[in-house]
Parts: C-alpha cells; sequence; structure tokens
C-alpha cells in the first residue's frame, strides 16, 4: 500500500540549520548635555572614558562647561577626542542621551523621537507625565538604578552606596566642629579623651561604608537593624567588631541619647520606615547630628526634612539634621569617576552587538536597565506605581 506524505521530496531532505547573524559592531553617536549645577554636579563620562570609547570609532558631542563642577574643563573633553557645543539643542537632538539627572520636560521635547536616554531616574521624585513625555517621543529610556548584572547586583546603586556611606561621616565630622554649631567633637582616637559616638541605623552597603569610615577614625560605632543575617554579616567582614543590635526601642533611645551622631542607613521598599520618632530626637544631646541618607526615600527619623546643598542643615530640638537627597554630588569627581567606570564599559558592549536594540535583546544586564522601550512602558513597578499600562519586555522581543 502506498503511503502519501503532505512534503515532497525535498522538503523531507536534510536542510541547513539556519542560524541568526548578529550585526557587525555598530557606532554610537552620544550626547552629553551639561546638567542644572544646583541639582546635580556630576558628569556620566570622565575624559579618559570619552577617549576610549573615540577610539573604539563612537562619536560624543559635550555640551560646554558639562564638567566643570566635577573639575574637567572643555579643554581635556576636546583632547580626548569630544567635540565641544555650545548648542543644548544639538546634544538632545544625538541618537543616544546621556545623563546623571533625569531629564526636565523641556529637555524630552528637545530630543528627536526614538532617542536613546540612559540616565538616572529616582522614582520617587517622578510625576507621571516624566513617562507619558517619553512615551510620546516613542523614546527607549534605561535607568542606572535598575540596570543589574550576573551576579545580581546592583552596580550604579552600590557604587552610590559606598559614596553615600563614607560621605555620611565626613560630612557629620565636619558639622559637629564648633564654628558649624556642633558640640566641638573632633572624629579621632586621642589618648586620654573618650571616643566619639556614632550611632547606625541599617546594615547594609551603606551603612558598611560608613561603618568602615568610622571605625578608621578611631570612633565608637552601634548598629541597629531588624535582619539579624545582615548583623552577622557585618560581624563577619568588617575589621573589629562593633556593638549590634536588633531595633528595640528602650536599647536604640539609650543609645541615642549617649550618641554624637546618628545615621540613617534603612532604605525600605516603598519608603524608608521611621525608626525614630521626634520624642526620641528630643532626648538627643543639644548639637549633636542626624544625617539622613535616606532622605530621598522618606527618611528615618520623624523630624527630618529635604534640604539642599545651598542650605544643607536645619535644626530641631538642638539637634542638626542634614537632610540633602544627592549626597553623592557633592563628592562630583569621585562619583563622576565611579559612574563612568560603571557606564563606559556598558556603552562599548552595546556597540559590539551591532546596535543597542541588539545589546537589549542579547545583553540581561542591558535589558534589565530598560523601563521604556521604543514608548512602551516595560516596568511593573513603574506601571503600578503612577497607575500606566505596560509590557513584559521579553514579549515585546520575541
Amino acid at each position: 500500500m502506498d503511503i502519501t506524505s503532505p512534503f515532497s521530496k525535498s522538503q523531507l531532505m536534510p536542510q541547513e540549520e539556519k542560524l541568526e547573524i548578529r550585526k557587525k559592531r555598530g557606532q554610537l553617536f552620544i550626547g552629553i548635555p551639561k546638567e542644572d549645577f544646583k541639582i546635580e554636579k556630576r558628569i556620566c563620562l570622565t575624559p579618559e572614558s570619552v577617549s576610549m570609547l573615540v577610539k573604539a570609532g563612537h562619536k560624543i558631542l559635550i555640551e560646554a562647561g558639562a564638567g566643570k563642577e566635577a573639575s574637567y574643563d572643555d579643554k581635556k573633553y576636546s583632547e580626548a577626542g569630544a567635540t565641544i557645543t555650545h548648542d543644548k539643542e544639538k546634544v538632545f537632538g544625538c541618537p543616544i542621551v546621556l545623563k546623571v539627572e533625569p531629564p526636565t520636560i523641556a529637555e524630552i521635547k528637545l530630543m528627536k523621537p526614538k532617542t536613546y536616554l540612559f540616565s538616572a531616574l529616582q522614582l520617587k521624585t517622578q510625576q507621571k507625565d516624566y513617562f507619558e513625555a517619553l512615551q510620546k517621543k516613542k523614546i527607549t529610556a534605561l535607568c542606572y538604578e535598575f540596570i543589574k548584572d550576573r551576579y545580581g547586583a546592583y552596580p550604579f546603586l552600590d557604587a552610590i552606596s559606598q559614596i553615600a556611606g563614607i560621605a555620611s561621616i565626613q560630612i557629620a565630622s565636619e558639622y559637629m566642629c564648633s564654628m558649624n554649631g556642633g558640640k566641638g567633637l573632633l572624629f579621632g582616637n586621642v589618648t586620654g579623651v573618650p571616643p566619639t559616638e556614632v550611632v547606625i541605623l541599617g546594615a547594609g552597603l551603606v551603612a558598611e561604608s560608613a561603618i568602615r569610615t568610622a571605625l578608621a577614625l578611631g570612633v565608637n560605632v552601634k548598629v541597629f537593624d531588624n535582619n539579624i543575617h545582615k548583623l552577622k554579616r557585618l560581624q563577619k567582614i568588617l575589621p573589629s567588631q562593633v556593638f549590634t543590635s536588633t531595633i528595640q526601642e528602650r536599647v536604640l533611645i539609650k543609645s541615642l541619647m549617649r550618641c554624637d551622631v546618628a545615621i540613617g542607613a534603612v532604605k525600605g521598599c516603598n519608603r524608608s520606615p521611621i525608626l525614630v520618632s521626634e520624642e526620641m530626637v528630643q532626648r538627643m544631646k543639644p548639637g549633636s547630628v542626624i544625617i539622613d541618607v535616606c532622605i530621598d526615600n522618606g527618611g528615618c527619623f520623624e523630624t527630618s526634612e529635604v534640604t539642599t546643598h545651598e542650605r544643607p542643615t536645619i535644626t530641631k530640638y538642638g539637634v542638626i539634621h542634614y537632610g540633602v537627597p544627592n549626597i553623592a554630588a557633592k563628592y562630583s569627581k569621585t562619583a563622576s569617576l565611579a559612574i563612568s567606570n560603571i557606564i563606559s564599559p556598558y556603552l562599548l558592549d552595546l556597540s559590539e552587538n551591532g546596535s543597542i536594540d541588539d545589546a537589549i535583546s542579547y545583553d540581561n544586564t542591558i535589558r534589565s536597565g530598560i523601563y521604556i522601550y521604543k514608548g512602551i512602558l516595560v516596568n511593573e513597578a513603574i506601571g503600578k506605581w503612577f497607575d500606566l499600562n505596560f509590557k513584559d519586555i521579553n514579549l515585546i522581543l520575541m
């Protein structure tokens, strides 16, 4: 009996496997605008990183004076191979725009449709119209804070956390000075003089960096956190043992009454938990200092208020409060170096994949940072927070 087949003889023959061919290395054209120096003093790329990218065949257009507050003048960028311009609109018209601060609505209007935007997002400071403006222009936007590497770490957040932790101790030391209204205490182990007392709320990376800096200055440190595993981790990795405790009100109150400096470093999920009440602050020593590193997430102290780099402190109940949200910008050159070291390798990887779209398809690290893809919101947290429609980026790329 003859058996008929729906396939022809040629279709039944072995076929060559067809593999997807990636595009050849592409060229990037990057624009770096000048930030609003009242808010942000950092820049995304140092002259050294610009030189590396230019030698790899990429073009970089920088607005004049963009690196001034990070101690990088236009001459250094020009010598590195970048083109300097005074035309802000021309910079925002580049296919790729690189910023530290998220762009304003006015700056988004300067961008061309289908631009690729790389910047921080600072989600808690945004409004719904920001995302709608990006969607209208069909922009693809990548957020530094969302980038997650193959090891499960967040490189941008980790770098900024380290800077914030170290800076919190240095800032506290500055405001302990009598000239700044402090108690006139020195951070340091002076023979015959009791050491300064510091209380740190939190046991994450910010806290770790703050503790290491404080210990190096000979300070007595007490750490409070409700995650016992984080406290155990600190005890294992720190150069010397420190006092650790879960957050028990009586113990915390007693420590706050004795301390000279209190640092808040508990981020929380939607906002930082208020761990220190107004009544507890009233019982602290006059002239003591509070550094609320988590102020951009609500703050750990009930009496904390958002302040600025121009007016960084307020005093309540005789206690100096420092509530500047963007602490890393105070150390603009160090922060710029850290950001540049993180971003520049990713930019090189983008070109190796042929195009940004190819990189988003192949590279999970790059994809993790995308929150708007060609005008489509692809981040669930943003969608739920601002009541916006969103889609899974993996379904779009299929």
